[in-house]
């Protein structure tokens, strides 16, 4: 993810919900791959250690094998263990900077949890590969959230470092965030909500980011 998109345009990163079984889940992300270009899933950490890797090692796999890179989240243990592509850390800055000394080259490491400029450009000043703008579980409502897309628009135009905003429950918001510059849209509940066809979910979002998402520059 440290590479601009092949399709030189905003692409989609998945959310895995913190609600549901790995055999419930792991259909439902074939669906979703199956509907077009996915670039990560990132796996939110979820109850104790050993439920977490019971998860995350099957979902792991389905993802690699649907060339979708499997990103864990909070627990670099689990990730190598289960031979994830990276990890996602929402922590301080020193902490950051030594996974990031430690893991770069060989596995992603993305950023969360900045909620101001100044969160932004203290996290990105360990250079992880990427910052994510947005908390796990809060694409509750159909439109993305004000400052995640400011923040998102912000950091496109002056920050090489690539940035994951996320998306709302409606699949259109992939429009926003692209809008925004981004380089990828961060979508949960719009491809995995009661009630969504994944496969269509995502054929839709990548209908919608070939017609509208802004080219990048090489």
């Amino acid at each position: 993810m440290t590479d601009r998109s092949p399709l030189n345009r905003c692409r989609v990163v998945l959310i895995a919900p913190a609600d549901e079984s790995a055999e419930r889940f792991g259909p439902r992300l074939l669906e979703a791959a199956a509907g077009g270009d996915v670039a990560s899933l990132i796996i939110p950490a979820r109850g104790d250690e050993a439920s977490f890797q019971d998860f995350a090692e099957p979902i792991v796999r389905i993802a690699q094998a649907a060339g979708i890179a499997a990103i864990v989240a909070d627990d670099t243990r689990i990730a190598g263990r289960v031979g994830a592509d990276g990890i996602h850390l929402e922590t301080r800055k020193d902490e950051l900077r030594q996974a990031t000394e430690r893991w770069q080259g060989k596995l992603i490491v993305g950023a969360g949890g900045a909620t101001t400029r100044d969160d932004a450009l203290e996290l990105g000043e360990t250079q992880p590969d990427y910052i994510f703008f947005g908390r796990f579980g809060f694409d509750n409502k159909p439109e993305p959230h004000r400052r995640n897309l400011s923040l998102g628009s912000w950091w496109a135009g002056v920050v090489q470092i690539p940035c994951i905003v996320l998306g709302g429950s409606d699949i259109a918001s992939v429009e926003a965030v692209a809008a925004t510059g981004a380089d990828f849209v961060a979508l949960s509940s719009a491809v995995f909500g009661e009630g969504v066809d994944p496969r269509s979910a995502i054929a839709r979002a990548n209908d919608i980011l070939d017609n509208v998402a802004p080219p990048f520059e090489d």
